[in-house]
């Protein structure tokens, strides 16, 4: 065969062609969105770190909630900041049925039934310590912290949660949350695992929201070592074995191998979390105008679903579907 005989510019010679041989496709199906959540009424706060993402008293988050779905998105994940008098080191108003976070799922879910309602499950937006876990002499807790989360997870699925999201990284807390999901009849509650969570400096804007960073030390004796791979299909065997629905990798951009690693190994769909930080850098650098935003949004997000991720929490959620519904 003459070596010019195989042209792949012919593929990419018109729109229409290009799309016909377009190998990777991202929809508001693959999205969902985080919403940071506040006490009071009528509030809507920016976060200064995340130009355009706000913070929402319930009443507001109901709206924008709706605004959102009439664009058609349809997957939201809540995220509580809890005033600091409410915080304590068993966080206890994680799992309070009259409080803030609960009544919000409820409120969404009574509003919106239609739409997908992933939750949070770790202690630090309700603990005094800011860690994911129980402290005690200055080491987090494992076994003990489990009990805590599954409470959490139960008053979640009770409220009409359709999603639980264990972000704490405890070992175990998956079989845990599930068998006591399931022995209180949430059989069709399902868990979105965060499997392969990374002891990141990219989550620094997120904990600026919340306020949520720990009182002491870092997390690195529970999130993963950023310079470890194969960890993650340490993490994985078990979240799979412990009854995962969905597995996670956060962040999302600096971590595309191992997204692509999980993909491969695993039928479950594949969760990235395109984090508070990787959204800031792409904002602060477009207001520069140094980037074009929009189409170095779109990119982004289409490379962590070309690594293999079925499904993306990005904070550009809503700004994707205004793009989509401006064509």
């Amino acid at each position: 065969m003459d070596y010019m005989t195989r042209r792949p510019r012919r593929n990419r010679k018109s729109e229409a062609v290009r799309r016909m041989a377009e190998e990777t496709t991202l929809s508001l199906n693959n999205l969902i969105f985080p919403m940071f959540l506040i006490e009071g009424e009528n509030q809507k706060e920016e976060v200064s770190s995340m130009p355009g993402i706000y913070r929402f008293s319930l009443d507001q988050l109901l709206v924008e909630i709706g605004e959102c779905m009439d664009l058609g998105l349809r997957a939201f994940c809540l995220f509580p900041s809890i005033s600091e008098s409410l915080k304590d080191s068993m966080a206890t108003e994680g799992h309070n049925p009259e409080g803030l976070y609960i009544q919000a799922i409820k409120a969404v879910k009574e509003k919106y039934p239609e739409a997908c309602v992933m939750t949070d499950v770790a202690m630090d937006p309700y603990s005094s310590d800011g860690h994911d876990g129980i402290v005690r002499d200055g080491q987090i807790v494992n076994d003990d912290t489990l009990e805590v989360l599954g409470k959490m997870a139960l008053a979640q699925a009770r409220a009409g949660a359709d999603i639980i999201g264990p972000s704490d990284m405890m070992d175990g807390r998956v079989a845990y949350i599930r068998e006591m999901l399931d022995d209180e009849g949430f059989t069709d509650v399902s868990i979105m695992s965060y499997t392969a969570k990374y002891a990141s400096a990219f989550y620094g804007p997120f904990r600026d929201a919340l306020d949520s960073a720990p009182k002491f030390g870092d997390k690195k004796t529970y999130q993963m070592n950023p310079a470890n791979k194969r960890e993650a299909l340490i993490e994985a065997d078990l979240d799979y074995a412990e009854g995962a629905d969905f597995m996670m990798v956060k962040p999302a951009l600096a971590y595309l191998d191992v997204i692509h690693m999980l993909k491969e190994n695993y039928e479950l769909p594949i969760t990235a979390y395109n984090v508070s930080g990787e959204y800031a850098m792409i904002k602060a650098a477009a207001e520069k105008g140094w980037l074009d935003g929009e189409k170095t949004m779109h990119e982004s997000l289409l490379s962590i679903r070309r690594a293999g991720a079925d499904v993306i929490l990005t904070y550009f959620a809503k700004e994707f579907a205004q793009m989509i519904a401006k064509k």
